[in-house]
């Protein structure tokens, strides 16, 4: 099972990327549409086929993601543990359907026991763009996918019972486990089976047995509780309406059509030399890992399993993102409806469950892992072997990390801010355009950390001031807030009520700005308290946790009955930034 929402340990996490965002705004190109854009009906945009260029090409601004390159580099050398947070790493980065980055680092394989002792430099063998990595949970997209395809045909629905397939799930409270509480995490299932499929029977069609035969944790749909077993039931259940093993099944209905060369299960033995290495492993007694399936209860399996076994490269899970992104299609060919896409893989199924937001395979707006780039629709999946897969339809952009940070120790630590410094590479990289004029006032913090956006004082003679002002906010929720404060002598400040307007604003009176998803500038109006000398200031503070994009404040604006105290587009001089950057259109 893996560890989900780690709270970064080392201080100023996304630093590297923190300096950065004042020159994307004045890159063109396109950028959040706000909406998921779809290919018209017999006609194929030219973004709906991925084709190689650089962020400048694509309308982005390379800085952030050279920033975040040289993060994933560093994390590829020994820190203060004595080891490096991965072996290596493959990122790619695509923006309406432009590859706008393919980088590789460190080595696929490059250690020789579970001590972290490093092969001789020649022994070695080092990442590359094509290099092929276990994709440990991701393999339950495909597994996911599949079943909808049997749903599109008819041979089940998503609310149709397991038992129907299974008389196992018959009794009890078992009964009432449907496809869709599978697919989604609410059936009720521990996180692993106990005991591990591999240590506690004999053989296949016993460890096969014990899945189905797995106990209940909690009653079916109260709870969200991620294991395995779901998706292992689903895999039976493709295999049972099918009449062939999963990995015939990817391969014919998903990977072939797609042109996913070097995606499947059990990879062939002349692949190796493209192949990470995973784990050493004493118990099991399988040594150094390499090209058989990490997963140990899906290596009992033979390889083959609904939860895990699928090896891929970045450039093949390129393919399936933009799939995701046309609606189910890409080159002509179909592997799910449209609607299937949009109205199960990316609609929340679990709004029961805020914080564990899920489609039909995808889960869904998880920043702890997406960075910048969540939102609502924002889709994706990790896997315990080290690697990430996020697809943002409102930008119609991917983001894929694949690491082997199990190389060739699991014990060697957390990689989830990686994970979120890749993805916010890519969200910083796209623009946000000044609202009023032709610069706007931008902050993107790092963790644990503040900035103020100070003005002069100014004379107010009645309680009919008022303050207006666009912002743009992108935070990871009310706990990195960014507020307007008031002082009538510097040293004290008071938050100040904000009536705000503009899509996913806040309704009523607030005292402070926070959230993502909307991407969209919001319009503020406060009222600003009599004072013979009144000073303003947003003020952006961070907690020790996952950030956003940042924050944007734009056309400020003070004025009193008729008369203007203030015009920050006029007279940007007024202002005093700490953390804060003037970025131009």
């Amino acid at each position: 099972m893996r560890v989900r929402k780690v709270l970064a340990a080392a201080t100023g996490v996304l630093v590297a990327l923190t300096t950065l965002t004042s020159g994307a705004s004045a890159i063109t190109g396109h950028h959040d549409t706000g909406r998921f854009d779809r290919p018209q009906q017999g006609f194929a945009p030219a973004w709906t086929t991925l084709r190689t260029g650089s962020p400048q090409q694509a309308g982005l601004d390379p800085a952030p993601i050279k920033a975040a390159e040289d993060f994933l580099a560093s994390w590829t050398k020994p820190d203060t543990t004595g080891h490096p947070h991965f072996s290596g790493a493959v990122g790619l980065l695509a923006h309406d359907g432009v590859v706008v980055d393919r980088y590789a680092v460190g080595g696929a394989l490059r250690y020789a026991d579970a001590a972290g002792t490093e092969l001789p430099a020649g022994q070695q063998v080092p990442m590359r763009d094509d290099t092929i990595f276990d994709m440990a949970s991701i393999s339950k997209l495909f597994t996911s996918i599949a079943v909808l395809q049997l749903v599109e045909r008819g041979q089940l629905t998503i609310d149709t019972p397991v038992s129907r397939f299974f008389p196992e799930f018959a009794t009890g409270d078992k009964a009432a486990i449907t496809v869709k509480m599978l697919l989604t995490h609410v059936s009720g299932f521990d996180a692993d089976p106990i005991p591990s499929l591999w240590a506690g029977y004999p053989d296949i069609p016993s460890r096969r047995q014990a899945v189905l035969d797995s106990p209940l944790k909690n009653k079916p749909g109260t709870t969200y509780l991620y294991s395995d077993i779901n998706l292992l039931t689903l895999g039976f259940i493709v295999e049972k309406l099918t009449g062939q093993t999963l990995d015939k099944v990817v391969h014919d209905r998903i990977t072939a059509p797609l042109g996913m060369v070097d995606t499947g299960y059990n990879p062939p033995a002349s692949k190796l030399d493209r192949i990470a290495a995973t784990e050493f492993e004493a118990n099991p007694p399988r040594g150094m890992v390499r090209g058989s399936v990490h997963d140990e209860n899906a290596w009992s399996l033979g390889g083959v399993a609904g939860h895990a076994g699928v090896f891929s490269t970045a450039g093949d899970m390129a393919t399936l993102a933009q799939t995701m992104l046309n609606g189910g299609s890409y080159r002509g060919h179909r592997i799910l409806r449209e609607d299937t896409v949009r109205q199960m893989m990316l609609t929340n199924y679990n709004q029961q469950f805020p914080d564990d937001a899920h489609g039909l395979g995808f889960e869904l707006d998880q920043p702890w892992y997406m960075g910048a780039l969540a939102s609502p629709v924002t889709a994706g999946h990790t896997g315990f072997t080290g690697t990430t897969l996020v697809i943002d339809p409102e930008s119609r952009s991917f983001a894929i990390l694949l690491t082997n940070r199990v190389h060739p120790s699991r014990s060697w630590g957390s990689i989830n801010t990686a994970r979120q410094v890749w993805a916010t590479s890519l969200a910083r990289a796209m623009a946000v355009r000044p609202q009023a004029g032709n610069d706007a006032w931008t902050s993107t913090l790092g963790n644990a950390s503040v900035a103020t956006l100070s003005t002069r004082p100014f004379t107010t003679d009645s309680d009919q001031a008022r303050v207006s002002f666009y912002a743009f906010v992108d935070t990871e929720g009310p706990t990195d807030p960014l507020q307007l404060q008031a002082s009538t002598d510097g040293v004290n400040w008071q938050p100040i009520a904000l009536s705000v307007s503009g899509p996913g604003a806040p309704s009523g009176s607030v005292t402070s700005l926070s959230g993502h998803g909307h991407r969209a500038w919001w319009k503020v109006i406060a009222t600003l308290p009599h004072a013979a000398a009144v000073s303003l200031r947003w003020r952006y503070s961070t907690d020790p946790g996952y950030t956003g994009r940042g924050v944007s404040v734009d056309g400020v604006k003070v004025t009193e009955s008729g008369r203007s105290l203030l015009d920050g587009e006029r007279n940007p001089a007024v202002f005093v930034a700490e953390g804060w950057q003037l970025s131009a259109r």
